[in-house]
């Protein structure tokens, strides 16, 4: 029988039916019948996701007094960020600053039943979840050439993208009442849930950023305001207290005790800056994305209301601070230990990572935009243009790689004793791996990962590059030629899988000696060179800021082959990215957000302005009277100092 045939048989009835006896299926119009069947599946899916939104706060809040984190243990109020039932403003202006209820429950009478549901309602979405892909995964198979196949390509298209929005509005944290933020993972194979349980500022990034595209405001401001309130907490490990300004790496809503009151509980805020995370490192990256999402939504909703409230304000000015501080450090680079980003556990990036200079310098420019102008803020505001000027040169120029580059080290003299030194940071040939002169392509380049004296990381880290082309820290032209490079290399940093944190994996005694033997970042797998699907949307407002959106859409079109089907993994292990990590995560939140919002901004590339930091005449300017390459000499004093 022919394929023409068959296709007629199938529409008409007479040959095979696709769906059996399913009543969602009707051949008279095979495009709607489909549409409808799926709608049908996944409402069966959505049942138990009902429940669960009416029953978050219970579910998130961890009710249970003598099992519970907390135990029977009384709670001291002064390190816990009591539930006052203090609504963030509306986006219309209406405030309840002034409100001071606390909200209640008995939690006699709601605990055991309310849990063993929401037990049972996990166990029922993840099977309802398997059904819905073997359905969908049938209606593509059994799919024919021409329009037919077209009509279940894009309706598994669609099938994924909402399944997409369920799964992201299923991960929402409630706090006395009001969404505040979206847990890490929610996963019901994995028995120890560790803290993705929690809600992380740089993992919420690409949820907020999709709640603002779709429409959905409160959620980021209650984030934003929230988190606010945190900075300013005491934050002590071992007697010792970091620099005020610091963000929290995550927090968890908890429902404690109430004090005097052993028959009710309230809500608290419980942060972590560090102290209780795997390493017990500092989140600097968590300070610096919250400007960033801070600019983002004023930006998309038009309320610039919340960033010119002077809490918010201060909350810039103390981040700012932190980062503007006075050290030894003779570069304008941040000086970070290792683990203190994206990359959180000991890869050899302790120094001047690349990924903290970039978004270093994307906090700067979006801080510039919303500071408000007043004297107090004069001093900042020149401490901050002069670190834009020496950040962007001093990445431009010292961090960027190339053929031509490449051998202009490979030539390097070294031990120079001079101000016009070529060599400055006295890099010896010897250190350009053997894998990278046969890797870097003719056409193309990229910022190498890392620069300290006398060693230059030659990895390829993935979202430091692609951030410095959004911020505009790296040249037109050289943001097309790190494009240009992910297009040459396209096997190597996507493969089956988009998209490679770093390249290439460190292994053998290299492995060894930089990660301690980590057994979690084995070669190609975690931040050892793992896949990372929530690099899309990064991916895809980089290749829209240079106007070539056709790179992201490719990259997009293969995470769809898999991801869904595979439970929306954390990460992917191998060289292509072939396996799901081994120790990954299933229906990882921002895996699932940042596959939306690559997806909405390739529907409506206008939006990615929201995101885009360009480069600032007046920064170009300053840049080009500074002449960084001026000789050295006596600055002209204008007083005379007896010493």
């Amino acid at each position: 029988m022919g394929t023409s045939e068959a296709v007629l048989q199938v529409l008409s009835g007479a040959g095979p039916r696709v769906f059996g006896s399913d009543p969602c299926f009707s051949p008279s119009d095979s495009t709607c019948s489909l549409n409808l069947h799926l709608k049908c599946s996944r409402r069966r899916a959505s049942r138990c996701f009902e429940f669960l939104k009416c029953s978050s706060m219970l579910q998130y809040g961890d009710r249970r007094l003598s099992s519970g984190f907390f135990g029977n243990t009384k709670v001291d109020p002064s390190w816990l960020q009591n539930c006052k039932c203090q609504k963030a403003e509306s986006v219309s202006g209406v405030t309840t600053e002034d409100g001071n209820g606390t909200w209640f429950v008995d939690n006699a009478k709601m605990l055991d039943p309310i849990d063993t549901m929401v037990n049972a309602s996990n166990v029922l979405e993840f099977q309802d979840l398997q059904q819905l892909k073997r359905e969908n995964e049938g209606l593509t198979s059994n799919g024919t050439n021409g329009a037919v196949r077209d009509t279940f390509d894009n309706i598994s298209v669609d099938s994924i993208e909402d399944e997409a929005w369920e799964l992201l509005r299923e991960s929402m944290v409630y706090y006395c009442g009001s969404p505040i933020g979206t847990i890490a993972a929610k996963d019901p194979t994995s028995s120890s849930t560790l803290n993705y349980d929690h809600v992380f500022i740089r993992d919420f990034i690409p949820s907020g950023i999709a709640f603002l595209l779709k429409g959905e405001y409160d959620i980021v401001r209650n984030f934003i305001l929230h988190t606010l309130q945190l900075q300013s907490w005491e934050k002590t490990m071992d007697c010792h207290s970091p620099g005020q300004g610091l963000m929290p790496a995550s927090f968890k809503v908890r429902t404690v005790p109430l004090d005097g009151d052993d028959s009710a509980t309230e809500e608290v805020l419980d942060p972590d800056f560090g102290e209780a995370a795997i390493g017990r490192v500092a989140p600097v990256d968590s300070g610096l994305w919250w400007i960033i999402l801070l600019r983002a939504y004023g930006k998309c909703s038009g309320d610039l209301s919340v960033q010119e409230r002077v809490d918010v304000q201060t909350g810039i000015k103390m981040i700012l601070r932190l980062c503007l501080a006075d050290g030894f450090d003779m570069f304008p680079t941040l000086l970070v230990t290792d683990g203190s980003c994206m990359i959180d556990r000991r890869m050899g990036i302790h120094g001047h990572p690349l990924e903290i200079q970039a978004l270093f310098y994307s906090a700067l420019l979006c801080a510039r935009e919303m500071l408000a102008p007043e004297d107090g803020s004069a001093d900042l505001l020149r401490a901050l243009n002069n670190r834009l000027v020496a950040l962007s040169f001093h990445i431009r120029e010292y961090y960027w790689i190339d053929s031509r580059k490449l051998n202009e080290i490979y030539r390097y003299k070294t031990e120079e004793y001079s101000y016009d030194a070529v060599n400055k940071f006295n890099i010896y040939p010897d250190q350009i791996p053997p894998w990278l002169v046969e890797w870097i392509p003719n056409k193309g380049g990229y910022l190498i990962g890392n620069l300290q004296p006398a060693h230059m990381d030659f990895r390829f880290f993935s979202l430091g590059n692609l951030w410095s082309v959004v911020s505009s820290l790296a040249t037109l032209d050289q943001s097309h030629a790190i494009l240009d490079l992910i297009e040459a290399k396209w096997v190597d940093l996507v493969a089956d899988m988009p998209l490679k944190i770093c390249y290439p994996a460190l292994e053998g005694q290299e492995w060894q000696i930089i990660t301690g033997s980590d057994p979690k970042n084995t070669a190609w797998s975690y931040h050892n060179a793992g896949s990372w699907p929530t690099l899309l949307w990064q991916l895809t407002v980089a290749c829209i800021k240079t106007n070539r959106p056709e790179i992201a859409a490719r990259a997009v079109e293969i995470a769809e082959k898999r991801i869904s089907r595979d439970n929306w993994p954390e990460y992917y292990d191998t060289k292509r990215g072939r396996f799901i990590g081994k120790q990954a995560r299933l229906f990882q939140t921002w895996s699932i957000a940042g596959y939306l919002v690559a997806k909405i901004l390739l529907a409506d590339p206008s939006k990615a302005k929201i995101l885009i930091t360009e480069e600032d005449s007046e920064l170009v300017n300053a840049f080009l009277s500074a002449n960084p390459r001026r000789k050295r000499g006596r600055k002209n004093l204008k007083q005379t100092y007896i010493i």
